[in-house]
């Protein structure tokens, strides 16, 4: 009798513990200031996009006969692709064009990344530059890559070189930030040990910093790297600097060619699958 009056009262406590913790797992939190104005951003969002549904001026178009004729057109386009202007082998080689644009502005990019974003570290570097550079940085991502290469063509003119410097001054903001917050991911505690040993900057470095941080920076170069190829197929329309994008540019404006246009699109997806399919087998073989 006793056994089975403690059994119960352990069970007992143990149910009571039980719905103790689901209560405090469903415990619902007050409302802050930050949800409030959150909640009323996306109602607002949400009210302007339906009035802007109804006022919108469709000059008029009828939506239904739109997609109808938009369903149509993508039946050539993509189910009966092929080229009539230019044949298979000028295709590859607009396309190793296009992956040229985008390593080189990838690998000058990355370079200098590197080592800016060593100095925009806050924890190998000092506050002042670390601000200075992240607060330039943030200003050069903020401007689109299009326009940075509409700003570099006034000096360059159209071409491969305003694109390559456009794309390349625009990876450089994006990957300071990226390589500076993976190298600020690094425990004090390792970087105050390598300089109470006698090591200097360029030791610390090497031997802790970058080696700890290697898997972030193939990470993120190889994000920037997929990001560049998408940049430099609209370049090649954008600002002639050539390529399968300029190609695009001609089978769909000039040309109007719906099935060269399928074609061509399969191509820059073909490609965009390698380059991810390449990213996920080197990140697996460094891990």
């Amino acid at each position: 009798m006793e056994l089975n009056e403690s059994l119960k009262s352990l069970w007992a406590e143990f149910q009571r513990q039980e719905q103790s913790a689901v209560s405090k797992k469903l415990k619902i939190r007050k409302a802050n200031k930050a949800s409030i104005v959150m909640n009323i951003t996306l109602v607002s969002l949400a009210l302007l996009t339906i009035y802007g549904f109804f006022t919108f001026d469709y000059k008029g178009v009828n939506i239904l006969e739109a997609v109808i004729a938009t369903i149509t057109n993508l039946k050539p386009m993509f189910l009966e692709p092929r080229f009539n202007h230019f044949g298979l082998g000028k295709g590859l080689y607009q396309v190793v064009v296009t992956l040229g644009l985008t390593f080189l502005t990838t690998l000058i990019g990355g370079t200098i990344a590197l080592f800016l974003g060593l100095l925009a570290a806050q924890n190998l570097s000092s506050k002042n530059v670390s601000n200075l550079i992240k607060g330039f940085v943030a200003f050069v991502r903020a401007v689109p890559t299009v326009l940075w290469v509409l700003i570099f063509a006034v000096a360059a003119g159209l071409g491969s070189v305003a694109a390559v410097i456009g794309m390349t001054f625009h990876t450089v903001g994006y990957l300071i930030k990226a390589y500076s917050e993976s190298f600020e991911e690094l425990d004090e505690g390792v970087i105050e040990a390598l300089k109470a040993s006698g090591a200097n900057w360029w030791q610390i470095v090497f031997q802790a910093v970058i080696p700890s941080s290697v898997t972030y920076l193939l990470s993120w170069t190889f994000m920037r790297f997929e990001i560049n190829y998408m940049n430099a197929v609209a370049m090649g329309a954008a600002a002639g600097a050539g390529g399968i994008g300029y190609e695009l540019f001609m089978a769909s404006g000039y040309y109007f060619d719906l099935r060269e246009v399928g074609l061509i699109t399969y191509f820059i997806l073909a490609i965009a699958i390698m380059l991810e399919y390449i990213s996920i087998k080197l990140k697996i073989k460094v891990l």
